[in-house]
């Protein structure tokens, strides 16, 4: 049954410090934190319009939950609550800081029936994360999801690649400590350098170099199947698109339909494996969901290939797997 989310946002409020890439404002569309009654009248509108709400969480998104006030914090936790049990939303989802993570706040999350945590982890490397603005180390990424787990938490973990000080060595070892964690969810979010920011004043200055967006949806791939492969799901690959970011990026590697770039680059690079010089016509075999990522956007693996001089075709299959092409 598919999962879907609730989201609240609560923007910018909490976040002990202002990261370089960070302007919360641009990224929620929404500049005013929510009241508890505009909270009940969201989830009062989707309990309604939803048709499995057992398979759905109210979603708290934007700033680090667990870092705003106190008072305001269990408010909005108190009405979310009135909204989970039989007949109504499985659970809360909220996102926060690695450093805001504490046994006390694990067990008030408990209380009031929050079911996953994501932890805006964006890079694991210490000297990255440092001059980001970020304020904490990879290990206290370790740590909080060492304590999510043990408390019984559903584990999401945010990853950003194009970070200012990055490397392909360091984002490599991001990947590779993320799967060391093995946290239930992830989202890849590449960067997009948005006006206002400390990372908008080093792009302009020439002091931040971005990655070229071949690389990072190169990467963004690997990442998306590599962790897929390791069952570890990936709920969301790309800066969700909306008027606000198109307006307001300045750079960095933003597309409305990032995912879909990043699944026909596995499609290619899966048909390069089978491609021999000698046979110019191909029919694949694909998941019958897959067909359209398979060709590519508009159809870009079968113009890549018909270049090359081969010409390929799919056939759907529903047991091949994701990610998978086999040559009939």
């Amino acid at each position: 049954m598919r999962h879907s989310n609730i989201s609240i946002f609560v923007p910018h409020v909490g976040c002990p410090n202002k990261c370089s890439f960070c302007n919360q404002h641009t990224i929620s569309g929404s500049q005013k934190a929510p009241s508890a009654q505009e909270v009940r009248s969201i989830c009062t509108q989707a309990l309604g319009e939803i048709k499995n709400p057992e398979n759905a969480e109210i979603a708290f998104f934007g700033g680090s939950f667990t870092a705003i006030p106190r008072g305001y914090m269990l408010e909005l936790l108190g009405t979310a609550h009135e909204f989970i049990g039989e007949g109504k939303f499985h659970g809360i989802r909220i996102s926060t800081r690695p450093d805001c993570i504490d046994i006390e706040i694990l067990e008030i999350l408990k209380k009031y029936g929050v079911t996953s945590i994501e932890l805006g982890a964006q890079s694991m490397n210490d000297e990255v994360l440092r001059l980001n603005d970020r304020g904490h180390t990879a290990r206290d990424i370790f740590n909080a999801s060492l304590l999510i787990r043990e408390y019984g938490f559903e584990l999401g973990l945010q990853m950003m690649i194009g970070l200012y000080g990055s490397t392909p060595e360091t984002e490599n070892e991001t990947m590779q400590k993320i799967l060391e964690i093995k946290p239930d969810t992830v989202r890849i979010y590449p960067v997009v350098i948005l006006e206002h920011t400390r990372l908008a004043e080093l792009l302009k200055s020439g002091e931040y170099k971005p990655f070229d967006f071949d690389y990072v949806v190169e990467f963004s791939a690997e990442c998306l199947m590599t962790f897929e492969k390791n069952n570890i799901k990936v709920i969301k690959c790309g800066l969700h698109a909306s008027e606000f970011v198109e307006n307001d990026k300045i750079g960095g590697f933003y597309h409305p339909a990032f995912r879909e770039l990043c699944e026909s680059i596995i499609y290619r690079n899966k048909i390069s494996e089978i491609i021999r010089p000698d046979i110019r016509q191909y029919t694949l075999k694909v998941n019958d969901k897959c067909i359209s990522k398979a060709l590519g956007q508009k159809k870009s693996n079968v113009e890549f290939f018909r270049k090359k001089g081969t010409e390929i075709k799919f056939i759907p299959d529903k047991d091949i797997p994701a990610y998978e092409v086999f040559w009939r």
